[in-house]
């Protein structure tokens, strides 16, 4: 591959994302339909990158590399390093560009299940780049998200994870049962019904996460509970759930937040509740820098990569 200039890419089921990259600098940026939504990738990898130079080398994560995506990168077993997740990329050529696809990772996690993920290994690799401290020691990463992870780290490697449906549990509660009726086009920014929802699914003793959710509805009717506090409410009791069964897991280890500011904050406001020593990092900023890391491991592989 290339030294200097390379594109790098997020391509999810709903959603395609390019960076063109040249060291440091991000020097342009374009769009194109999720990977669930083509059955071409390579037209639409070539229209969105068709003003770019047309040599420039792709290293692309997330569910290109799926059974419905592009080409199937299987998935990586932990532990893994970066140099693993390297060696492991797909590689092949589309028109002028050569092409490598991330594998995600796989484990046995805490309880003993089978686990994967696909994109979130990137920005693990991104915020150990980012905060070298995660490189060494034992550490815990929280991905808040459609699906959150929860990696261990120690001393550089991706030791296990598991994953929450947090968030895709709350868009179904809200959109899909009586309790978001009628909090269509809210969003759960509303202090105090988050504090609320966080009350109940941390302070002790407490109903399960499914006794506890009705409460949502029964505080609307009873105890006057605005739409808005209500729908944070909703996401209290959920990312409070979510934090309270990872953290009881690895109850010693400090916790680094990967994700957008919006929902990290959520997260990390739980944690400090548990009195969990928290820091967070921009998810954005942490898959680049972690593409980047993939690239430069690449170089450093060189023709054995492939």
């Amino acid at each position: 591959m290339s030294a200097d200039l390379f594109i790098a890419g997020d391509w999810g089921t709903s959603r395609l994302r390019l960076s063109l990259i040249r060291g440091d600098q991000v020097l342009a940026r374009a769009e194109g339909p999720g990977i669930g939504q083509t059955p071409d990738p390579a037209t639409v990898l070539a229209a969105a990158t068709a003003d770019w130079p047309e040599t420039t080398p792709v290293i692309l994560s997330g569910m290109v590399g799926s059974q419905i995506g592009w080409v199937e990168a299987p998935y990586l077993d932990c532990p893994a390093r970066t140099e693993d997740l390297a060696r492991a990329m797909v590689r092949f050529r589309s028109g002028h560009r050569d092409i490598a696809i991330a594998p995600g990772l796989a484990c046995r996690n805490l309880s003993d299940a089978p686990d994967v993920m696909r994109g979130e290994e990137t920005q693990i690799l991104g915020a150990m780049a980012l905060d070298p401290r995660l490189r060494t020691g034992r550490h815990l990463l929280a991905l808040p998200g459609t699906h959150s992870k929860w990696a261990r780290l120690e001393d550089g490697a991706v030791i296990d994870f598991q994953t929450s449906v947090s968030g895709e549990l709350f868009a179904a509660l809200r959109d899909h049962t009586v309790l978001g009726r009628g909090l269509e086009g809210l969003d759960p920014t509303d202090a105090e019904g988050f504090r609320l929802g966080l009350d109940r699914a941390l302070d002790g003793p407490h109903p399960s996460l499914p006794h506890l959710l009705f409460e949502v509805r029964s505080r609307r009717l009873r105890d006057d509970l605005s739409p808005a506090a209500a729908l944070a409410a909703l996401s209290g009791m959920v990312i409070g759930a979510d934090v309270a069964g990872a953290a009881a897991g690895v109850p010693d280890l400090p916790v680094t937040l990967v994700g957008a500011p919006g929902l990290t904050a959520g997260y990390a406001q739980a944690l400090e509740r548990l009195g969990r020593s928290v820091q967070t990092l921009d998810g954005d900023a942490a898959a680049l820098t972690g593409l980047r890391r993939l690239r430069q491991a690449l170089d450093q592989l060189g023709d054995t990569g492939r």
